[in-house]
């Protein structure tokens, strides 16, 4: 019991981030170790992988649910704030989609600014036709979250197809375009892997709490 409460202390402790209390890392690292501890001591406490009793066989489906969620959680938060830094951009959850929408306003004035220029609409077709799609919102969200590079390919790919039509003027506004779809695939990594962060607290919080109001039940 003294276990859970110490386990769940520490998001009192994320939000009291003022206080001198120690650093967030160590209270990471006694959150894992607690987190073990306080399976060992459940196994050692009902004496069996699984009980035969309905409601102790929720008490210990939410146990077994918590701490599986909390590893996941940790092995989440060990690799990918490394990925969101190798995009070599910050931007806040919250600005996403307004960052996209901004995005999405350049490339289409740019594709207008080269149809103008140019008199060609070669580019701007194979826009409307293919790259407008990527642009609209988020996309390639699962390969992201693995930590694939599919959009990149993807992207490699239809801008080196386009390339071989285009005469000299419209290169030179392709090459602007890549600029502007490689910033949008990494706002889409920020995306996907920050939704996924946030996601998975939002299901351990609630477990938590589940859990905790289960064992005092049980006491």
């Amino acid at each position: 019991a003294a276990v859970m409460v110490f386990l769940a202390s520490f998001n009192a402790r994320k939000k009291l981030s003022m206080l001198p209390l120690g650093s967030a890392q160590t209270w990471l690292k006694l959150h894992v170790v607690g987190g073990f501890l306080a399976l060992l001591f459940f196994w050692i406490h009902t004496g069996t992988f699984w009980p035969l009793g309905y409601y102790e066989q929720i008490l210990t489906l939410l146990f077994y649910l918590l701490t599986a969620n909390g590893i996941v959680g940790y092995v989440l938060q060990r690799i990918y704030p490394g990925h969101l830094t190798q995009t070599g951009l910050e931007i806040i959850y919250e600005r996403i989609p307004a960052e996209i929408v901004e995005i999405r306003e350049h490339a289409e004035n740019l594709i207008l600014e080269c149809t103008q220029e140019t008199g060609a609409e070669t580019l701007a077709q194979y826009y409307i036709e293919t790259l407008d799609w990527f642009f609209r919102k988020p996309r390639f969200f699962a390969s992201h979250a693995v930590g694939r590079q599919k959009a990149r390919h993807w992207l490699r790919q239809r801008l080196a197809t386009v390339k071989h039509y285009l005469n000299d003027a419209e290169r030179v506004f392709l090459g602007k375009l890549q600029i502007l779809a490689e910033t949008k695939n990494k706002i889409d990594i920020h995306y996907a892997l920050q939704t996924v962060l946030k996601s998975w607290l939002l299901v351990h919080i609630p477990l938590s709490v589940a859990v905790t109001i289960f064992a005092v039940w049980h006491i």
